[in-house]
């Protein structure tokens, strides 16, 4: 036997023994998420607990979510303008940026920010509740603290979400054409037209559709990490850090598939658009 084959064989048994956990956090994250959507069809929680986390999770969130979508409104305007303007296609600015911003980067966004904002603040709350043992306080009562406790947070994220990704959405346009119509002077009329034209409604009920599944998921992954989080101020600091992290990651792998499933679906019910556009 070679030197290297004992090596190989115990990278092998790494790489299985990752597989095999990750295999089962997926499991107990999927079970988890079941038990949570039980909570909340069977209104395991009260309604004055949900309004309060709603204006935790929206209230809080505006400005930043409004700050960031105007920003990156602006700066998506001054990067494509230079590259639009040596093609003589400066009026067609509006239609890219808007779509870009309504179909990605506003949810996307959207859900970002609430995952560094909100994510990581139940994560942690919950965690601290695990570590003090109120969680298991309330199991002894009776009470399933993963109904009790993840449904309402999960349903506020995703009823705030769509209003958050929607402030995004309006402050990058509102960002966007103010560099384009202000500073760069491109004609306001073929801006807006264009726009019309290419932004359907299918593209902004593509984009509210995507914040509502994110909202859903990185509440779930928040709160997963806060019920499992390791004793001590590490264990609650560390179940923070991996809110944050598995739900941008999450976000950006979900938001790959289901672009694919919306143009997928989009070519079948409108399967002449594009070229009638063209």
């Amino acid at each position: 036997m070679s030197p290297a084959q004992p090596r190989e064989s115990a990278l092998l048994a790494a790489a299985l023994e990752r597989a095999g956990n990750a295999a089962e956090n997926l499991g107990d994250w999927t079970l988890f998420s079941l038990r949570a959507a039980r909570g909340v069809t069977g209104r395991s929680f009260r309604t004055i607990e949900l309004l309060t986390i709603c204006l935790q999770v929206g209230l809080s969130s505006v400005g930043v979510v409004a700050i960031t979508g105007a920003f990156i409104g602006m700066v998506l305007a001054v990067q494509t303008y230079s590259q639009f303007h040596t093609l003589g296609l400066e009026t067609s600015l509006g239609a890219v940026i808007h779509l870009s911003i309504v179909k990605e980067l506003g949810p996307v966004l959207a859900a970002v920010m609430l995952s560094g904002r909100v994510g990581s603040a139940m994560s942690a709350e919950l965690a601290t509740m695990r570590v003090t043992e109120q969680i298991d306080a309330l199991a002894c009562l009776g009470v399933d603290p993963v109904k009790y406790l993840v449904g309402p947070r999960f349903l506020a994220c995703v009823l705030m979400i769509p209003l958050l990704c929607v402030i995004a959405d309006l402050m990058g346009l509102a960002g966007s054409s103010l560099v384009c119509l202000q500073i760069f002077k491109i004609d306001a009329f073929h801006y807006w037209q264009h726009s019309k034209t290419f932004l359907q409604p299918w593209d902004i009920f593509v984009g509210i559709g995507k914040s509502v599944l994110f909202g859903g998921v990185l509440a779930l992954i928040a709160c997963h990490r806060g019920f499992h989080s390791r004793p001590g101020a590490e264990g609650v600091g560390r179940a923070a850090t991996e809110a944050f992290v598995y739900s941008f990651v999450a976000i950006l792998v979900l938001d790959f598939f289901l672009a694919l499933f919306s143009n997928t679906i989009h070519d079948l019910i409108w399967p002449m658009q594009g070229m009638q556009m063209l």
